[in-house]
């Protein structure tokens, strides 16, 4: 079979894309994202707003940009991401030149806005859709890398923002960032994403064909329940990266022991996705997605069942490391996995809508419930029981096809890749035969 299309990049062609969104992700998320909860109280002790006005400032830009990837989702299907990432990137620098100056709340609430349009066109979303259809029967390698590579924005741009923050306050802090979001992400979409973009129509695999049009895939049983499981499971993920350390504090552990352990889930996090390789093939598409979101309930409940001792929690914390990092590529895998690259775009935007939603509300709704409920521990305990919910939900999230076909699967163990179709992950046996 011919693992390269005609209008595809050539080997080349796809590790430059692949560097070239390893590159811009560290530096998208570093700047829109995790710079973020480094300035926030310098923010609040400067210009007198409240911390909880300033999060919503943040959460709102997080709900904008699930909004406005529905859009780009589409724009990333017909043009490519070229275009998308190029403009997003654009659009970025006078969001955050914006926040730095925001003289007013209303003001810093419009540079939000403006930087949730540019995180729709810059982070996740439309790099997985770039490897996805470029890397074809790869993407799982390719999808890997990335995310592991990216996974070290917060590492890198945490204590940068910290740094910068000592020497140049929290105003001139956020403009130099602006500098660095622009003289990197801009050329390096603009020049490093070129290449003709697969037409999906033109370029097939053989496989199950399933010739369904986004607008049945939307409205089928399987994506119905792929958007709250994702949804649910992102919640629980991100609330516990959140609440994790005031629950350890709460174990007896001081806040730099937490914050150690916080920090070895963050290599748990990385184990687990050079891990996910493997479950591909050991897994079909529905066993994946529950023992995931099922191993992340475990981890969840864990920590909050756990009373010590020290050694044990941190064990646990990367036990949660290492289900989140597993679920980044659950999720950047799903559609293409149940309904090919065709319209990944499109039905990924839908699909990380909810998502980032629930991103946006992890953040204060832990510390809400932990008010409500007298303690963090109870919190752990919810958030397992959603994670368990989502992997229930995940065990009817995968189309049935007329005509199941074996499809044969890439070393790396991903199925095979199909254009405009898609491999038939219904099929609950054995992985298929190499």
């Amino acid at each position: 079979m011919d693992a390269q299309p005609a209008g595809t990049l050539d080997v080349g062609g796809l590790r430059r894309v692949l560097v070239v969104l390893c590159v811009t992700e560290i530096v998208s998320w570093g700047v829109l994202y995790y710079a973020f909860p480094v300035l926030a109280p310098s923010i609040a002790a400067d210009t007198g707003w409240s911390v909880s006005m300033i999060t919503a400032g943040f959460s709102t830009g997080l709900v904008v940009s699930a909004l406005a990837g529905i859009p780009a989702g589409r724009w990333l299907d017909r043009v490519g991401p070229r275009p998308v990432m190029t403009v997003g990137s654009v659009l970025g620098v006078p969001a955050v030149v914006g926040i730095a100056l925001a003289p007013n709340l209303p003001s810093f609430f419009a540079a939000w806005v403006l930087a949730g349009v540019a995180m729709a066109g810059t982070l996740y979303p439309p790099a997985f859709a770039a490897l996805t259809r470029w890397w074809g029967p790869q993407r799982v390698r390719a999808l890997t890398a990335l995310t592991l590579l990216a996974g070290l924005a917060s590492t890198i741009f945490a204590p940068t923002a910290a740094a910068l923050l000592g020497q140049l306050g929290w105003r001139h802090t956020y403009l130099a960032l602006a500098g660095v979001l622009a003289v990197i992400t801009i050329p390096a979409h603009l020049f490093g994403l070129r290449g003709r973009w697969p037409d999906h129509a033109k370029h097939r695999h053989s496989g199950v064909a399933t010739e369904q049009a986004p607008r049945e895939v939307v409205r089928s049983r399987a994506f119905l329940l792929l958007v709250p499981a994702i949804a649910l499971g992102t919640f629980a993920a991100f609330a516990v990266v959140v609440n994790q350390v005031p629950l350890l504090i709460e174990r007896g552990l001081s806040t730099s022991d937490a914050a150690w352990a916080l920090g070895l889930g963050g290599l748990g996090q990385v184990l687990g996705r050079l891990g996910y390789g493997r479950l591909t093939t050991a897994l079909s598409v529905r066993m994946r997605a529950v023992v995931i979101l099922a191993l992340s309930a475990a981890a969840t409940l864990l920590l909050g069942l756990l009373p010590g001792p020290e050694v044990l929690l941190i064990a646990a914390a990367m036990l949660a490391g290492a289900a989140r990092g597993v679920f980044t590529l659950l999720q950047a895998t799903a559609v293409s996995d149940r309904w090919g690259a065709a319209h990944y775009g499109r039905l990924n935007g839908l699909l990380s809508a909810p998502s980032m939603i629930a991103t946006a509300l992890a953040p204060w709704a832990g510390a809400a419930i932990a008010v409500a409920l007298g303690g963090y521990p109870g919190v752990f305990v919810l958030l397992a029981a959603i994670a368990a919910l989502a992997a229930v939900l995940a065990t009817g999230t995968v189309p049935h096809h007329d005509k199941p076909t074996t499809v044969p699967h890439d070393p790396d163990g991903s199925f095979t890749h199909l254009p405009e179709t898609a491999a038939d992950p219904s099929r609950d046996g054995s992985p298929p035969a190499r």
